[in-house]
């Protein structure tokens, strides 16, 4: 019996920490003819075995499957959660251009076998490679095409809101998720109006947004981001809508910057406002006429009840204990009304409620204790109780039955009489004597405006409000001299890039160090001299500084530091050479904020 208990308490934990197994496939980014491209099917929290993979037409299969696992932690409103990977990747020619399919793909996971869904992609003409970026497509994986000034599109960003059904019965559950549909990268995005689920009750589930999957809609691939995950339960038959919500989002497109030998893409935020569409669903009503004993519960269901103890007497408490188990509404189940002797006291019943979202169901239990005390000798039945609910499914009405309970009543302890019980009460509620209280009050009466205290805390007040006034004023001409705010923090951003170039310095990775170096350099000189990016140059910067009475020396020494970033970032065996630059550069920032003429 033991080992049948830890067996089971394993399977618990385990199968809390663990989350859903499932098998997705991920299709490949922009192709065009002749291309080499990756395919990866994905197989979540399980061990897979027997993988067949059907042949793509339109392509050449040149090896595979590459296999690559992974593992990772987190941590949600206390409950620990593990997900565990496993990727299978194929690498395919794009021989002719066209619409193909990629077909499903089946895998025998924990006994059981799972299959992908088919993915429509699309081989363009190489033809279409040639074309410049500004007139292709804007693509996922092609940063080319994600060119800042060029317009977003509804197509390129929206927000969807899936429904797991289009039709329903009334108080059945139905999973509603709201997720984001983007081509470029996301900086930000804040809900100004929230999606309105009028006639539904709501129960949220927490999601950590974040663009980690990529998704294939309408033919195109989209990284996605569930902004929102709830399950939904409809109050009223009809057709129901969601109304459609609002976001403000940032993308993330991209300046080309000319720095002499080479171009550099400088990220630029795009703000853009999202409006979601609307989800409608037909919500069908319970049918009539309704059995006795039904109280709304829709879903599928089981009961069990227990009495607690074996002896019974007089006074003494005794419970019986009802739970409700199983899928559906469990949460807005009413508690039963147990059919008791009328010679039991009832006390009112405590019930505990649990409940759990599991993909787009909520499954748990409730549980109610009745407490009761006998309050006669002799032979009672607690009656059996009928519980009813109507299961989607099967769209039947299922009524479940409780066993009654026969109940000897022995004499316990004994309580006081009906006549006490009747004396105590009517000493209570008779009227006792009127309290005098003291018979000689005192009262004095004395101007506030006269004392001391008074003027102090006025003077206080007034002085409070006179620098509030003072404080707001300054903090308002902060904040309109915008050139002026970031002239101030240019220091304190360059800082903080400096500090990223000396990490990189430490680990030996010249490339990131230099590049890190060139935009410490470049940010600190937009911000300090009030210029784009876009219109510094060697020659402007020296004239600039000089305008500004920065010494010769100073813009000289700049102009050097930012040259051997650029020649070093192309020449071997530069990676001895960065202490020196890093150092110089740290100087050459230091010398502008501390020694202007």
């Amino acid at each position: 019996m033991k080992r049948f208990s830890i067996f089971f308490l394993t399977l618990f934990f385990v199968t809390q920490l663990f989350g859903q197994v499932s098998f997705t496939v991920k299709p490949p980014s922009r192709v065009y003819e002749g291309d080499r491209f990756p395919i990866t099917f994905r197989l979540t929290n399980a061990d897979g075995s027997d993988l067949k993979v059907s042949q793509i037409n339109g392509c050449a299969l040149l090896y595979g499957p590459s296999t690559s696992q992974s593992q990772s932690y987190q941590v949600v409103n206390g409950k620990a959660s593990s997900t565990s990977t496993i990727e299978y990747t194929y690498y395919y020619k794009a021989i002719k251009a066209g619409n193909y399919t990629i077909p499903s793909a089946t895998i025998m996971a924990n006994g059981k076998r799972l299959s992908t869904k088919a993915v429509n992609f699309t081989i363009h003409e190489s033809a279409e490679k040639d074309r410049p970026a500004t007139q292709r497509p804007v693509d996922v994986d092609d940063v080319d095409t994600q060119t800042a000034g060029r317009t977003v599109k509804s197509d390129d960003v929206f927000v969807r809101i899936i429904l797991s059904k289009s039709s329903a019965y009334e108080q059945e559950a139905i999973g509603c998720t709201i997720k984001l549909y983007t081509k470029y990268s996301i900086s930000s995005y804040l809900p100004t109006k929230q999606p309105s689920f009028d006639g539904f009750l709501i129960q949220e589930v927490d999601v950590q947004p974040s663009l980690n999957q990529v998704e294939t809609y309408n033919g195109q691939n989209y990284m996605t981001a569930v902004l929102k995950h709830c399950i939904i339960f409809p109050q009223k038959s009809g057709r129901l809508t969601i109304n459609s919500g609002n976001y403000d989002i940032s993308v993330i497109q991209y300046d080309n910057v000319n720095m002499g030998m080479f171009q550099v893409r400088q990220p630029k935020e795009t703000k853009i406002q999202v409006r979601s569409n609307t989800g409608s669903i037909n919500i069908l009503p319970l049918p009539q006429p309704q059995p006795d004993g039904f109280n709304g519960a829709v879903g599928k269901f089981d009961i069990d009840s227990r009495l607690v103890g074996n002896n019974f007497r007089t006074n003494d408490p005794a419970t019986l204990i009802y739970t409700i188990s199983g899928t559906g509404n469990i949460k807005y189940v009413k508690e039963p009304t147990i059919d008791f002797p009328t010679e039991f006291e009832q006390y009112t019943p405590k019930n505990d409620i649990r409940a759990d979202v599991n993909g787009n169901e909520v499954s748990g239990s409730m549980t109610v204790e009745y407490t009761f005390v006998p309050q006669s000798v002799g032979n009672f039945t607690i009656g059996s109780d009928r519980f009813v609910y109507f299961n989607p499914q099967t769209k039947q009405y299922v009524t479940l039955t409780t066993p009654s309970y026969p109940i000897k009543v022995a004499k316990g302890v004994s309580s006081p009489t009906t006549t006490e019980q009747k004396d105590v009460e009517n000493k209570n509620s008779d009227i006792r004597h009127i309290y005098l209280g003291d018979k000689k009050p005192s009262k004095s009466h004395e101007l506030i405006v006269l004392e001391l205290w008074y003027w102090l805390i006025y003077l206080t007040l007034a002085v409070a409000t006179v620098a509030l006034i003072v404080i707001n004023r300054r903090r308002i001409r902060l904040s309109e001299d915008v050139t002026g705010r970031k002239t101030a923090k240019a220091s304190k951003v360059a800082q903080r890039r400096l500090k990223a170039a000396e990490s990189f310095m430490k680990s030996g990775n010249g490339d990131k160090f230099y590049e890190e170096m060139l935009r410490a350099l470049w940010g600190y000189l937009s911000d300090k001299l009030a210029m784009p990016v876009s219109q510094l140059s060697r020659d402007n910067i020296s004239a600039t500084l000089e305008s500004k009475g920065y010494s010769e020396t100073t813009a000289s020494a700049l102009v050097e530091v930012l040259d051997d970033c650029e020649m070093a970032r192309y020449t071997p065996d530069s990676s001895n050479r960065m202490e020196t630059v890093y150092e110089r550069g740290t100087n050459v920032i230091n010398n502008l904020e501390n020694h202007k003429k």
